[in-house]
């Protein structure tokens, strides 16, 4: 088992778990000094792309931005989004994870559950391929929004899907907007980490967009804490930059380039 996932294991009931999506080697370079994990999140489908879900991601896309990603990171573990479509049968999802794995040398994949794709987990796993699992609400087989788990036979299934998940090999599993009481029950039942997002502290760790905890997707759910406004610092700056340029302050001398003079 890769080390990096031995680590995230080994932090289940011990240590909180961080993780944040990147989408491009510089902000892959600061998120690898502080979590624990990476995701490059199908999400840059609504975030760079302006798509209104995340179903129109390509295979390509992915890759391209997780070999960005790749750069930025030492130690954190990385972990890629299968698009939607990538992964609809055994055959594909084979194809695909491992053209994903060797292209751009992650360490891992996460498959969202369609409470059917069990033994796709199941045969990727037995070919070495690492699953993050992912349930409770998955954007790419759920339209409308709801807070899962609600109900206590709605908890209860919630709580089959992630075992099986969990017994098909997944190393951990994404409890995507979950009532509290079902992401702790969930949590305490099973032996892989629980990462949370919406799902409350009752999990093992926590995962956010990272443009929507720095203020900059413009998409700010009750779930997710706005640690910056960085719209307003990127304005701010582009602002004066804008003023320069008119005013003739910039550039200055200092900023030319010294070439030959001309003769």
């Amino acid at each position: 088992m890769n080390k990096k996932i031995k680590k995230i294991l080994l932090k289940k009931n011990k240590s909180k778990i961080v993780s944040l999506t990147s989408y491009s080697k510089n902000i892959a370079k600061i998120l690898d000094k502080y979590v624990d994990i990476v995701l490059v999140g199908d999400s840059m489908a609504n975030v760079l792309y302006g798509h209104k879900n995340t179903h129109q991601i390509s295979l390509d896309s992915m890759i391209q931005h997780t070999k960005s990603v790749k750069m930025g990171i030492k130690k954190s573990l990385l972990v890629v989004d299968m698009p939607k479509g990538s992964y609809n049968n055994i055959k594909s999802a084979e194809k695909n994870a491992k053209h994903i794995i060797n292209i751009t040398k992650c360490e891992a994949i996460k498959i969202e559950s369609n409470k059917k794709n069990y033994k796709i987990i199941k045969i990727l796993v037995k070919k070495k391929i690492p699953v993050m699992g992912h349930i409770g609400f998955t954007p790419q087989f759920k339209k409308k929004f709801m807070i899962q788990g609600q109900t206590k036979s709605q908890a209860y299934n919630l709580l089959k899907e992630a075992k099986l998940i969990e017994k098909a090999g997944a190393f951990s599993i994404v409890l995507e907007c979950l009532s509290p009481e079902t992401a702790k029950l969930i949590t305490n039942n099973l032996k892989i980490p629980t990462i949370g997002i919406g799902s409350s502290s009752y999990c093992d760790g926590q995962i956010l967009v990272t443009d929507d905890m720095l203020g900059i997707s413009g998409f700010y759910p009750k779930f997710v804490k706005k640690y910056t406004n960085l719209n307003r610092i990127i304005e701010k700056a582009i602002k004066k930059y804008t003023r320069d340029v008119k005013l003739q302050k910039f550039p200055k001398k200092k900023n030319f380039l010294n070439g030959s003079k001309l003769r």
